[in-house]
């Protein structure tokens, strides 16, 4: 058992080297997905009843691909890096910037045009080769002033 803060998980034994790759693949997977404006293909590593902590999107794997069709709408010219990712027990974690036009309405804001970079942390639990479970720290602030809609702070 570790304790890290407040969180504490067991590790029954450590990832061996070809889970901890087929996990990195994962995070990989879900930029390859975006890039390539293809939300079905979330159908191949989110699982049915995926559990999402992110207040934007509904549960499960629909909840997932209707967000994200919804935001490929507003942004079609998206493109997603990987900055990081790391994998570690039934967890992987992704480091991902997010760049394009607002050309769509996007959360209830007309397109306004404006060129957005957004930074993402995802963190998810996997299970039998899929994500399960998911939780996310966007810089949500910063991608509402740079569509214009909340001015900047200061």
């Amino acid at each position: 058992m570790t304790s890290v803060g407040t969180m504490t998980t067991t590790q029954e034994r450590p990832m061996d080297t070809i889970a901890r790759d087929a996990a990195l693949v994962l995070a990989g997977s879900f930029a390859e997905t975006l890039n390539n404006g293809d939300v079905d293909r979330f159908d191949a590593f989110i699982a049915e009843d995926y559990v999402n902590h992110n207040a934007f999107v509904a549960p499960g794997r629909a909840g997932v691909k209707a967000f994200f069709a919804g935001f490929l709408a507003a942004f079609p010219d998206l493109r997603v890096t990987v900055e990081d990712a790391r994998a570690d027990g039934d967890t992987v974690v992704g480091r991902y910037t997010y760049r394009g036009a607002h050309q769509g309405t996007f959360l209830g804001i007309p397109p306004t045009g404006h060129a957005i970079t957004m930074r993402s942390i995802d963190i998810w639990r996997v299970r039998d080769g899929l994500f399960v479970e998911h939780w996310d720290e966007i810089n949500t602030l910063e991608v509402f002033q740079q569509l214009g809609v909340i001015p900047p702070l200061g």
